[in-house]
């Protein structure tokens, strides 16, 4: 059966985005790129980790993720990768305000879901034909999967930064043991870690 993965890069101290994330500072105050310079200044260095990333038949993302709007859907907002996002697969989009789905090039369509976690999971399940599905994030998401005991693997790629406050990995998950899988591989930029999930 395939399993259900998550990659996320995260600080030293547990916080995968800053505060007051907005259209122009999509990860909030004093995050810019730091804890993903490893993909944009070594990819060559990591591009096993990459394709992995990339590989799932499915993903799942929070409407955070997909965009700085909470409220009603600006219908010109396409998400943040331009007309071709990196995903080039179906991506569900956790949401509390119904939007039809919407085609992009490559492959990826983001389809919006109002009927929760396991919904969308089902979704992706069907629409991954058998491959593994990825929670993409943000925080708030991946805490949800984990603290329902939906997650198999968790990949965290650590930055060797401390940001203090933050969207937190880990907040309200409960009671799970994380069992390392795998050599811990890296550069000075980033510690990657890969965990299978276990639970209760």
């Amino acid at each position: 059966m395939s399993k259900v993965t998550c990659d996320v890069a995260a600080s030293l101290d547990g916080f995968v985005a800053g505060l007051n994330q907005t259209l122009d500072n999509p990860f909030g105050d004093g995050v810019g790129d730091r804890l993903h310079q490893w993909m944009f200044e070594e990819p060559e260095a990591h591009a096993e980790v990459i394709e992995g990333i990339t590989a799932a038949g499915a993903f799942i993302m929070g409407r955070n993720m997909f965009g700085p709007g909470r409220d009603a859907w600006d219908m010109d907002w396409r998400g943040w990768w331009g007309e071709e996002p990196p995903y080039h697969a179906p991506v569900f989009v956790l949401t509390h305000h119904p939007r039809e789905p919407l085609p992009m090039k490559g492959g990826t369509t983001f389809t919006f879901v109002t009927e929760g976690i396991e919904a969308a999971l089902a979704q992706a399940r069907e629409a991954a034909g058998g491959r593994d599905v990825s929670i993409a994030g943000g925080a708030q998401t991946i805490n949800q999967y984990l603290a329902a005991g939906l997650i198999d693997e968790l990949r965290v790629h650590v930055a060797p930064v401390i940001l203090g406050r933050g969207e937190r990995l880990f907040d309200g998950v409960g009671d799970t043991t994380l069992e390392p899988l795998g050599d811990v591989s890296g550069t000075a930029l980033v510690t990657h870690l890969t965990y299978r999930v276990i639970h209760g």
